[in-house]
């Protein structure tokens, strides 16, 4: 069976975001957080202004997105930490799919017998599936993940628009 990929290149080459997604592929979690900037940096408030133009809204949100990378993959992870908080159900769900597949792995392809009754593997796995398909329903799956990406956006691109880029990197850009 052949594996199934998607073509990054295709998806990024229409929005001019090729360079943004080559470091991902290559990269741990630790050196992903290595480049964490400090809170004192991210939250300076002093820095935030009412941008210009769009020109200039543009440059910071550039500017900033690649800067403040790690710290926005926080504000991402918090933000799900918070929305599993606040939904028990989708966080029941999580942890049943994630033990039902483990538990259904111990098997090592065995069937389980409880007494006289007897189910294969591929009926676990089905059965997972279903309850799983009905608690996503009744834990507003994709209301969640809409909140998720809204609250998200919404918090990432306002503070990448409002936080004026340091005076050391207005001095960089200038052509000399």
């Amino acid at each position: 069976m052949s594996r199934f990929s998607i073509p990054i290149d295709a998806l990024t080459s229409r929005m001019n975001l090729s360079g943004r997604f080559e470091g991902l592929r290559s990269q741990s979690v630790s050196s992903r957080f290595a480049n964490l900037r400090p809170a004192s940096e991210f939250f300076d408030i002093k820095r935030i202004s009412k941008p210009a133009n769009f020109t200039e809204v543009q440059s910071r949100v550039n500017y900033n997105l690649s800067y403040f990378s790690s710290n926005y993959a926080v504000v991402f992870v918090l933000l799900s930490i918070y929305s599993l908080i606040t939904n028990l159900t989708l966080l029941f769900l999580i942890c049943f799919v994630v033990g039902g597949m483990y538990g259904v792995g111990k098997l090592q392809g065995n069937d389980l017998e409880i007494g006289s009754w007897r189910a294969t593997s591929s009926q676990l796995y089905t059965a997972i599936l279903a309850v799983s398909v009905l608690l996503a329903f009744r834990a507003s799956l994709i209301t969640t993940f809409l909140w998720l990406v809204g609250a998200t956006g919404v918090t990432i691109i306002g503070h990448a628009a409002f936080l004026d880029k340091p005076i050391e990197s207005a001095f960089s850009e200038e052509a000399v």
